[in-house]
């Protein structure tokens, strides 16, 4: 079943996400994952504006989305968005 990881928050060091960014594509591309959304213009319909900073990786299941945040190719990368970001992560199975 595939699944979702998604990230809900705003970016407080711009600089340390950028370099942030392509380091963790590559993590997401080896582990069978794409990006549905990243970044990008949004409108609230109903309800609370969502941060500022959205992005949803599809991966094709749950193990392979946990394997890909407990590698140890985005454990190296992860300290930056930790960093450069406040905000939630969390996986999605659909």
């Amino acid at each position: 079943m595939t699944a979702y990881v998604v990230f809900q928050g705003e970016v407080t060091d711009l600089e340390l996400y950028e370099k942030y960014k392509p380091l963790a594509a590559e993590s997401v591309q080896k582990y069978g994952g794409s990006y549905l959304v990243r970044g990008g213009s949004w409108l609230a319909m109903e309800g609370e504006a969502p941060p500022a900073r959205n992005v949803v990786i599809r991966f094709p299941s749950m193990e392979a989305a946990k394997a890909w945040y407990s590698s140890a190719e985005y454990a190296a990368v992860r300290p930056l968005r930790q960093q450069a970001s406040e905000g939630s992560l969390y996986i999605i199975e659909a």
